[in-house]
């Protein structure tokens, strides 16, 4: 019997529609865990969130933007002194424009970090009414600076690593669907689950998104790393498959993995994907432990998690492979 369709069961379909679902060639999530969906006809308002982009963007693109921020709010605060006239400021020594934007440049910057070294001070009441708004605007900015700042380090996320390939590999006297996982933090995971579905086209070109039965779909403690099986008997929808026929379905194997950070206590997910030509069949994951110390105690090279050798699959290979 045929597997149902997302429009006839809709428990199967993970959110991402019939519409994507059917038509959609591309993979649906990246192995980063970003979506291949782009979301069109929001106003700029409507779909902007500064603090969430902020909060979830890359360190270097942060403090790129902060340091930018900063810049350009002194340079526009030090046009304001130069609009309040010439003897609006004191304590200037240049007579040039160039000159004396540089000199205001940097007393913007004494007065918005609340320096204050008194070589050039305000004069005028329209300077010192500009002082006032600066003062403000540098105790609100720098105080948004610094809990955004905090929230980045104090949000928890998870950080696991994948290998590279999943595989196609013996498993007592059958084959499984296999990938590796592994923490790079050096906190710890506990309740550690991954759920895994199939996404694959059907020869009516409809998408079906198929769950697959794991051989241990939790571990209570992940101090090491964790070969994720899905045995491929006779109700597993692999059975029978084909390396070529695999390909010709546009499979994707859609992982989700979530778990409780030791640390914070607080449940953290990550998710990732492997594309049918991303599956190596006949190979089995390296050894990753290493021998143990004289003092008995075992270690496993991370390195070496993406490793895998070729083997035989001979009377493992389920009828058809």
């Amino acid at each position: 019997m045929a597997n149902p369709t997302n429009s006839e069961d809709p428990g199967r379909d993970l959110g991402f529609g019939s519409v994507v679902a059917h038509e959609s060639r591309r993979r649906l999530l990246n192995q980063d865990g970003s979506f291949n969906v782009v979301r069109e006809g929001l106003s700029p308002l409507t779909s902007l969130s500064l603090y969430h982009t902020l909060l979830t963007t890359t360190w270097p693109r942060f403090l790129g933007l902060t340091a930018v921020s900063y810049l350009l709010a002194n340079a526009l605060f030090a046009l304001g002194y130069m609009a309040c006239g010439p003897d609006a400021l004191g304590g200037l020594r240049s007579d040039t424009p160039q000159g004396r934007f540089v000199e205001e440049f940097f007393f913007s910057i004494q007065t918005f970090a609340t320096i204050g070294y008194g070589v050039v001070y305000p004069r005028s009441l329209a300077a010192n009414l500009l002082v006032t708004v600066e003062s403000l605007v540098g105790l609100l900015g720098f105080a948004l600076a610094t809990g955004l700042l905090f929230a980045r380090f104090a949000r928890p996320t998870a950080r696991i690593l994948f290998s590279r390939r999943a595989l196609i590999a013996p498993y007592r006297g059958i084959t499984a669907f296999e990938f590796r996982i592994a923490n790079a933090r050096s906190n710890q995971l506990i309740d550690v689950a991954a759920r895994v579905q199939l996404s694959r086209l059907r020869a009516d070109g409809r998408r079906d998104f198929i769950p697959l039965s794991l051989e241990r779909s939790q571990v209570v403690f992940f101090p090491l790393a964790w070969t994720i099986v899905h045995p491929i008997d006779e109700t597993s929808p692999l059975w029978g498959i084909t390396e070529r026929e695999l390909l010709a379905q546009d499979a994707e194997f859609l992982i989700l993995m979530t778990g409780t950070d030791e640390t914070f206590a607080q449940v953290v997910h990550t998710r990732s994907s492997y594309k049918a030509d991303e599956v190596v069949w006949g190979a089995r994951f390296a050894n990753l432990f290493k021998p143990p110390t004289p003092d008995g105690v075992l270690s496993i090279d991370i390195g070496k998690l993406h490793d895998y050798e070729r083997v035989g699959l001979g009377r493992a290979l389920p009828p058809g492979g």
